[in-house]
């Protein structure tokens, strides 16, 4: 039985973030460069754009089936090191090809390497924290990663403005290997080799049948993937909405930074209240919100005008604020029943997740191209479904564990 650990350490927390924040500056410093990149590759169909966002989720999603696993086995530390050779190698291919086609395969291979330090980040986590704590640290290192998608697109902007596109992947490549310097130096492994899972050809089926048996861990990556879903429409949009749309290219930076501190603000106050109130209520509660936000959208705007900008931002930072409360409980509510499998755990637990986000976001994200409003249609449908999913598995507990 793992003792609890209710002990706050500063740089763990950071280094946490950082591993994850690779993943965001992969993503959101090249938002501001989709169309030069598309017309450099020769794309002519502006949507066609979304997909050098949504397709390094699917490397996230595989990825982790393979890494996850792994470090079961090996331990966290020298799985953490391939992936991230592995981005290595993706960024390279990115930054010399000519070829959309390739690109794309480029992007893919980013998010299977970034899936290692990302999943393994959570893992290292489970294997240090349990709990309505662990839900507290998983709030703080989220609240921390957020502070990357705040600058990261300014940034991006920053090197489009005086270099080129290809120089984002290359200060990409700088950031991330500074934080492997750090992780190399100070963090320890967690996994002791005594509660390392026997690396066999079925492991991962094994895994598999054990995830199952925890129908909570089951329904709590169902809601995952649903909310990140709905959310990814959000990011592979964004640059069209607000460039496009609204002819706002030059605050598009801002714009997304500060809906960024809508969530960081929320993930921070989670941390603040999660061990008093629970993660299972709070989570709760937000997703409540967060559908009846979406589903409020709807019924005011439903002709397809877009509002006014500053309502727009009004309705979407709301939206955001309940993000923020849900996406760190979500994963620590499925990662709770899990420390003793906790890298496969983690990898289906994101790969599940992920897979049903990218046809979401692909899907919804078509549609999106003179209005907002499916944008919103997306955040209600999944909003709903959501809340039912909690609803019925409320309806399965007693009152002591809700």
């Amino acid at each position: 039985m793992q003792k609890p650990n209710n002990k706050f350490k500063l740089e763990f927390v950071a280094l946490m973030a950082s591993l994850m924040s690779i993943v965001a500056l992969s993503i959101d410093a090249l938002l501001p460069a989709l169309p030069k990149i598309g017309s450099s590759l020769g794309i002519t169909n502006v949507n066609d754009n979304q997909l050098l966002i949504t397709m390094i989720f699917l490397g996230l999603g595989f990825g982790q089936l393979i890494f996850g696993p792994l470090s079961d086995s090996f331990g966290r530390k020298p799985i953490v090191y391939i992936g991230f050779i592995v981005f290595i190698i993706a960024s390279i291919i990115c930054v010399t090809t000519k070829s959309f086609e390739l690109m794309i395969i480029g992007r893919i291979l980013q998010g299977i390497g970034l899936s290692s330090p990302r999943t393994l980040s959570i893992a290292i986590v489970r294997d240090s924290y349990s709990g309505n704590y662990m839900a507290k640290i998983l709030s703080i290192v989220v609240m921390v990663f957020i502070l990357v998608p705040v600058i990261a697109p300014t940034l991006g902007q920053f090197l489009l403005n005086f270099y080129n596109w290809e120089s984002i992947f290359y200060v990409n490549l700088i950031y991330g290997l500074l934080v492997m310097l750090w992780f190399w130096k100070r963090q320890p492994e967690t996994l002791p080799k005594e509660k390392r899972i026997k690396f066999t050809s079925h492991q991962f089926i094994d895994g598999a049948k054990e995830f199952i048996k925890y129908k909570d861990a089951v329904a709590f990556t169902l809601i995952s993937g649903f909310i990140t879903g709905s959310f990814m429409v959000y990011l592979s949009t964004s640059q069209q909405i607000f460039q496009e749309q609204y002819n706002l290219a030059d605050m598009f930076p801002y714009i997304f930074a500060s809906l960024a501190i809508s969530i960081g603000l929320a993930t921070y106050l989670n941390s603040v209240f999660v061990v008093k109130y629970g993660m299972w209520r709070i989570g709760y509660l937000a997703t409540v919100a967060y559908a009846i936000i979406s589903v409020l959208y709807i019924v005011l705007f439903w002709s397809g005008d877009n509002p006014s900008i500053g309502i727009l931002i009004s309705f979407f930072a709301l939206q955001f604020f309940s993000v923020g409360f849900i996406f760190g409980n979500l994963r620590a509510l499925a990662m709770q029943p899990l420390g003793h499998i906790a890298g496969i755990g983690a990898a289906i637990n994101g790969f599940v997740s992920t897979i049903m986000a990218v046809p979401i976001a692909n899907y919804i994200g078509s549609f999106v191209k003179d209005s907002v409003l499916p944008l919103f249609i997306g955040f209600s449908i999944f909003g709903v479904l959501s809340l039912l999913t909690f609803i019925l598995l409320k309806s399965k507990k007693t009152p002591s564990t809700v």
